[in-house]
């Protein structure tokens, strides 16, 4: 029997397609300074993982026998995917299934910037008895998303899925990509109709330049960050940046110190610099609206993400 280990877990369904096709799939987490031991002791061919774990050259030298190291969903950054290959380790990953969940996580964040949901969330548990006059005057100046300007850097899948809610909503869609020249954006209706919208790329300096809001969805490099003071310093005074992609794409200072003077009005994070332990300073900005890393965290993708990976896992084997 060929042994799996989800160090950070794998939906039920997931589990239950591997056991039918008589794989062995063990959830137990493990330290990642332990990890290559348990693999080699519990004779571990399969290894799942999201970005919790690391799969870099040292385990994959200290585990000859892994056959295939899987990501549960896009991002590889924290495997080191050439280097398996060249050892012959098969490399999978879930790259569709989560793209309808991050999307909406970005306009979660959208909605609460534009109407202050993050810091009123905050402020009503503790001055909303007290001071709701002074509350309501403070959070009155809210925008509608209709009508405003969303630029998307990065128009892959999930660029293409914030698009869609994006158009849906009314909003101007600009998008910048170093790979797509144009993409069309299909709106499947509930009736069954359907609309397809054609959306060219741009430059990166006319998506900032432009752009009311801006949204992040492309992989993290060694480079420096691609949102540093220069790029914010090109945006639209009081426009508002999320992050649902990789820590480290944006400056995490830059952004605090445009937001302290203005520049910017708000940002949304799902991803960090430093997690799993953010800057307590980021933490406590007043102008930020702040998820823990749940852009793929829905059942729905979690139950896709698992049965995909158990779908490339059988292939592979038999």
């Amino acid at each position: 029997m060929i042994n799996i280990l989800a160090n950070d877990g794998i939906s039920i369904s997931g589990i239950e397609k591997l056991k039918k096709n008589n794989f062995n799939v063990d959830v137990n987490s493990v330290l990642q300074d332990e990890l290559s031991d348990v693999i080699n002791q519990k004779k571990i061919s399969v290894i799942l993982v999201r970005s919790a774990t690391k799969i870099k050259k040292d385990i994959i030298d200290k585990c000859p026998d892994l056959k295939i190291i899987g990501r549960g969903g896009v991002g590889m950054d924290n495997i080191d995917v050439e280097y398996a290959k060249e050892k012959g380790i098969h490399v999978i990953n879930t790259p569709a299934a989560s793209s309808s969940s991050v999307a909406e996580l970005v306009f979660a964040h959208l909605f609460g910037m534009v109407r202050f949901l993050f810091i009123s969330n905050r402020q009503m548990p503790i001055e909303g008895d007290t001071n709701f006059k002074k509350l309501k005057k403070s959070f009155s100046a809210g925008k509608e998303l209709n009508g405003r300007t969303l630029g998307i850097i990065g128009f892959g899948r999930i660029g293409q899925e914030v698009a869609k809610k994006g158009i849906g909503l009314g909003m101007n869609v600009l998008a910048h990509d170093k790979f797509t020249k144009e993409a069309n954006i299909t709106l499947n209706f509930f009736n069954g109709e359907k609309k397809t919208f054609t959306i060219e790329t741009k430059e990166m300096d006319y998506i900032l330049k432009n752009s009311d809001f801006i949204t992040l969805h492309i992989p993290k490099t060694d480079e420096k960050a691609i949102i540093g003071a220069e790029e914010i310093g090109k945006m639209k005074t009081g426009a508002g940046i999320i992050n649902t992609s990789r820590g480290g794409i944006i400056d995490e200072t830059a952004l605090m110190f445009a937001l302290d003077k203005g520049k910017l009005s708000y940002a949304g994070l799902d991803v960090f610099e430093n997690e799993p332990s953010p800057s307590t300073h980021l933490l406590m900005h007043n102008a930020l609206s702040l998820s823990p890393h749940i852009g793929a965290a829905t059942k729905e993708a979690q139950d896709r993400i698992g049965i995909e990976l158990a779908d490339q896992i059988i292939t592979y084997f038999k």
